[in-house]
């Protein structure tokens, strides 16, 4: 398996990758991707983490910003590059970039989704989902067992 994490040039070999979308919370969020990465790590995948480990969440969140203009170009070409997303919207956020990514990608046939019935916009998250048969799951272990077959 191969991580590729903002902001480093990612290669591609020809092996399945999974993007990891959903709840980072400027990075105060649990890192439910480390998660994914060892629940794959046996796995010949690439897996695209946004997660920026050196993220300052001072950082003005701006156009002419030249370290989140680069993470902003770093996910969406980490996003048309993946075979799968794996979205993980957690509880207690509003994730409102993993929304507007759920809108972006909702007729990929990529997305994988996990949501709880708790999450604020659930609703939303279902009948989006429903429309364009994107599959939602409960926790995050079971969407990881689907998708693990389907690789």
């Amino acid at each position: 398996m191969k991580v590729f994490t903002a902001p480093n040039r990612i290669t591609i070999d020809g092996n399945k990758s999974i993007f990891l979308a959903g709840t980072i919370d400027m990075g105060n969020s649990h890192d439910w991707q480390d998660e994914c990465v060892s629940y794959f790590k046996d796995m010949n995948i690439n897996i695209y983490n946004p997660r920026r480990k050196e993220w300052d969440s001072s950082w003005h969140q701006s156009f002419d910003n030249p370290q989140f203009y680069q993470q902003v170009n770093w996910e969406l070409d980490a996003l048309k590059k993946a075979d799968y997303i794996i979205m993980n919207l957690l509880d207690n956020s509003k994730s409102p970039i993993s929304l507007m990514e759920l809108g972006l990608y909702a007729n990929s046939a990529k997305l994988h989704v996990c949501c709880s019935d708790s999450f604020y916009r659930k609703g939303n998250i279902d009948i989006v989902c429903n429309n364009y048969n994107v599959p939602v799951f409960e926790n995050l272990e079971t969407l990881l067992e689907t998708l693990k077959t389907k690789i």
